[in-house]
């Protein structure tokens, strides 16, 4: 059986599995970097994707280990108590740890592709790159009852405070800080099977940022704190 080589690797501002969206584009705002690996960085790999928006990128789970023998699975979706096979989601834990997703490139420098809406921890191995070709890709009529439509994003709000520090940070890492936050957020990173607890406080890495919330409601967040990371 062939191995895999390591094309390129994802550059992101996500720094821990935890508030990743569930799948890509849900938070468009999100840049993220594909820089092509030796022996694989020339430009000339990347020679005709000046004419292509859409990009599949094929990927290893990072972060996640696989697990053979887990052929049915708990998706979100479900409420994380229902199990279904592992072939029927996109669940991470996966016999080969393989994943995809569509990415839009947004522009190509030298041997690196900055591509907005990936759903990639930093520092993700990318094993191949394909475009995306709608005539053939987009299927008006295909179903999923499982996934039938995005999930309604949460609320998002803002303490005063918070908001100033984001504002701050953002002009410090030239991002779009406040909105990658409250795209990411919107999408309830919580599990699906845990309790509503309007006084416990989440957090999570993103950039070399801190960003902390609660749960006022079942369905909004108020962000709390930005800081950088001690």
């Amino acid at each position: 059986m062939p191995t895999l080589d390591i094309l390129a690797l994802a550059r992101s501002p996500y720094k821990e599995k935890f508030a990743i969206p569930r799948q890509p584009g849900l938070a468009p705002s999100v840049l993220t970097r594909i820089e092509l690996q030796a022996p694989f960085d020339d430009p000339g790999a990347l020679q005709g994707l000046e004419r292509v928006s859409h990009i599949w990128l094929i990927f290893c789970f990072h972060g996640v280990g696989s697990r053979p023998e887990s052929l049915r699975v708990r998706p979100p979706r479900l409420g994380g108590n229902q199990r279904i096979g592992v072939f029927a989601t996109r669940s991470t834990h996966r016999p080969n740890g393989l994943g995809q997703s569509l990415v839009k490139i947004e522009k190509i420098e030298g041997t690196t592709l900055l591509v907005s809406g990936a759903d990639l921890l930093d520092g993700t191995p990318i094993v191949d790159i394909k475009p995306y070709v709608p005539y053939t890709d987009s299927v008006p009529d295909a179903t999923n009852a499982i996934a039938p439509s995005a999930p309604e994003p949460l609320t998002v709000s803002w303490s005063e405070e918070a908001h100033r520090q984001a504002t701050t940070e953002a002009a410090r890492l030239n991002e779009n800080v406040i909105a990658v936050i409250e795209e990411c957020l919107a999408q309830d990173p919580r599990p699906a099977y845990q309790a509503h607890d309007p006084e416990r406080e989440y957090g999570v890495r993103l950039w070399d940022l801190n960003i902390r919330w609660r749960y006022p409601s079942d369905q909004s967040i108020v962000i709390t704190e930005v800081s950088p990371v001690a």
